[in-house]
C-alpha cells in the first residue's frame, strides 16, 4: 500500500497549509501532494494553478499530474487528519471492489468540538449536484482518466458533477462505511453551505451548466422526457366547490389563526372552502380552529381516525373528503398567502394552460413578516421546455403548490412528513403539464418552530436519502415509459 496515492487539496491560509503538509509529509501511503489554486501568483513547486474549482479542465490537469494508481481529492479548504491507516483502508477496499470513486464517513471539527458526520450511500437516483460525499474522494486514476475523456462538453464549474454522473452510469461509486478522517472546514471555503445558494444571481450560469450536464445524463440513461404539450381536460363535477385550500396542522397555536384568516380573505369569483386536517394537536390549535369554523362555514375541520398520519396522509384525508373541490391548493399552517388574489391567480392558470398542477413563488420572511435573504424564491430553474426533467436535479418544486384534485386521487401522497409533496409533483410532472407563476403569491415564515428548522446531520441524511430514493423510483419509471 506504500506510495500508491497522490493528494490534491485547495490551497488555503498558511497555517492550514502547514498543518496539512505535516499530515501528508512522509505518510507511507502518500507518494506526492499538491495544493490547488486559481491564483497564478501563488504557484510554486507543490502548487497547481487551475481555472476553476472544479472544472473539467482542472480535473484533467489533476489526473495528468497524478502518477500513482489512486488520486485522493480533498474538495474543500480546511485541515484534514487521517485516522489510523485511513488511505490504506480506502485503497484496500478499492482493490477489492474496483470502483471509480470511493468515499467514507468522517469526523467534523469546529473549534474544540468534534462530531460524527455520516454520509449517505449513493443511489441510482442520487443525481443532485450537491450530493454530499464529504470533503474527501478517492479515485482510481486510470478509470478517472477514461471517464474524463468521455465527457465531451465544456464544463467550467461542474466537472465533479459531470464525473459523478458518468461514474454512476457504470455503477462505480462506493461508500466505505467507516469514519476514516477528520475535517475542520476553513471559514473562507468556496463551498457554501447556504440552503438557497443555487438561487443566487452569481450562480445562475453555474446552474444552467449543471442543468445541461444533468440532461445529458438523463439522455444517456434514456430517462429524458420531451416537453408534454397535451392538454388536460378539467372535468365537470357534481358539487359546486371549485377550489379547496388544504391545511394540515399539528400544534400550531401561534400561527394557525393567521393562516386561516389568510385563506378566508381570498377574493375569488367562484365557490371555495378550506379543509383543515387537525392531526391530534395537543395545544390550543383545536380550539382556535373550532372558533373560526363556528364563524365561517367555509372551514371544514377534520380530525382523522388514524393517529399515524404524516403530512402526506393528512393531505389524502382532505382530498378524499366529499366536499373537496375541483382544485386542491396548499397552505401550510405557519404560512400565509401574499394577498387576497392568490387563489384566483392559481385557478386562472389551470384554465389558461390546462395543466395538471400549478406552482407559484414565495417570499421568505421571519415570524414578524420581515423579508429575509434571499427574499423571493421563484424557482426559475424551471425552464418551460425542461422543468419536468430538471426537477429531478433540485430538491423541490416551490410553493404554493396546487393540483387538479382528480390527479391526487389517482396519485396519493406517501404518508410521510418530508418529501411527500416532491413525490407527488414528480409523478404528475411525468405525465402532465405544470403551470408556473413567478410572482410571489405566498409568504413562507422561517422561525424556530418550522419542521425543517435546525435539523441534525442524521435527520438531514434521512431526508436526503428519502428524496434520492424517490428520484430512483421516478427515474426508473421514466425509463420504462420510454420503452
Amino acid at each position: 500500500m506504500k506510495n500508491q496515492t497522490t493528494i490534491f487539496i485547495p490551497k488555503s491560509k498558511d497555517a492550514i497549509n502547514n498543518f496539512n503538509k505535516k499530515v501528508f509529509f512522509k505518510h507511507p501511503a502518500v507518494n506526492k501532494y499538491f495544493f490547488l489554486t486559481v491564483d497564478k501568483k501563488r504557484k510554486n513547486k507543490n502548487t497547481i494553478v487551475i481555472d476553476s474549482f472544479f472544472s473539467l479542465n482542472a480535473l484533467k490537469e489533476i489526473s495528468k499530474q497524478c502518477k500513482t494508481k489512486y488520486l485522493l481529492l480533498i474538495k474543500s479548504e480546511g485541515k484534514i487528519s487521517f485516522e489510523k491507516n485511513a488511505p490504506e483502508r480506502l485503497i484496500k477496499a478499492a482493490e477489492k471492489s474496483n470502483p471509480g470513486i470511493m468515499y467514507s464517513n468522517y469526523f467534523e471539527k469546529e473549534k474544540s468540538k468534534t462530531k460524527i458526520h455520516p454520509v449517505n450511500e449513493y443511489q441510482f437516483g442520487s443525481v443532485r449536484d450537491n450530493f454530499n460525499f464529504g470533503p474527501l474522494l478517492l479515485f482510481n486514476n486510470n478509470i478517472l482518466e477514461k471517464h474524463l475523456k468521455e465527457i465531451k462538453s465544456r464544463v467550467h464549474w461542474n466537472g465533479l458533477y459531470a464525473t459523478q454522473l458518468s461514474f454512476s452510469r457504470k455503477n462505480m461509486i462506493t461508500k466505505l462505511n467507516k469514519y476514516l478522517y477528520s475535517f475542520e472546514e476553513s471559514k473562507t471555503t468556496a463551498e457554501s453551505k447556504k440552503h438557497f445558494e443555487y438561487l443566487e444571481k452569481e450562480n445562475e450560469a453555474k446552474q444552467k451548466e449543471a442543468e445541461k450536464t444533468f440532461i445529458y445524463h438523463l439522455k444517456k440513461i434514456d430517462a429524458y422526457l420531451p416537453q408534454r404539450q397535451n392538454k388536460i381536460n378539467i372535468p365537470n363535477q357534481k358539487n359546486k366547490i371549485e377550489a379547496t385550500i388544504i391545511i394540515p396542522v399539528k400544534n400550531r397555536e401561534k400561527t394557525i389563526e393567521e393562516a386561516l384568516r389568510s385563506a378566508l380573505n381570498q377574493k375569488f369569483d367562484k365557490t371555495y372552502n378550506i379543509i383543515v386536517v387537525n392531526n391530534y394537536s395537543t395545544d390550543k390549535t383545536k380550539k382556535i380552529i373550532e372558533k373560526l369554523a363556528a364563524e365561517d362555514d367555509r372551514i371544514i375541520h377534520i380530525i382523522p381516525r388514524r393517529k399515524d398520519l404524516g403530512i402526506g396522509g393528512c393531505w389524502n384525508e382532505a382530498v378524499k373528503h366529499k366536499n373537496c373541490g375541483r382544485f386542491s391548493i396548499q397552505l401550510d399552517s405557519d404560512d400565509i398567502y401574499k394577498n387576497g388574489k392568490t387563489l384566483q391567480k392559481i385557478v386562472d392558470r389551470f384554465y389558461k394552460e390546462k395543466c395538471g398542477m400549478v406552482i407559484g413563488s414565495y417570499q421568505l420572511t421571519d415570524f414578524n413578516l420581515n423579508e429575509i435573504p434571499p427574499g423571493v424564491i421563484a424557482h426559475k430553474e424551471w425552464a418551460k421546455n425542461n422543468g419536468h426533467n430538471n426537477a429531478l436535479r433540485v430538491n423541490g418544486f416551490g410553493a404554493p403548490r396546487a393540483f387538479l384534485t382528480k390527479l391526487l386521487k389517482a396519485t396519493p401522497f406517501p404518508n410521510v412528513s418530508y418529501g411527500e409533496d416532491y413525490a407527488v409533483c414528480l409523478a404528475i410532472s411525468r405525465k402532465y403539464k405544470v403551470g408556473r407563476i413567478y410572482e410571489p403569491l405566498y409568504i413562507c415564515r422561517r422561525w424556530k418552530g418550522n419542521t425543517d428548522s435546525d435539523i441534525s446531520i442524521m435527520k438531514k441524511n434521512q431526508y436526503d436519502y428519502y428524496k434520492d430514493k424517490l428520484r430512483t423510483v421516478e427515474i426508473r419509471k421514466r425509463i420504462k415509459l420510454k420503452k
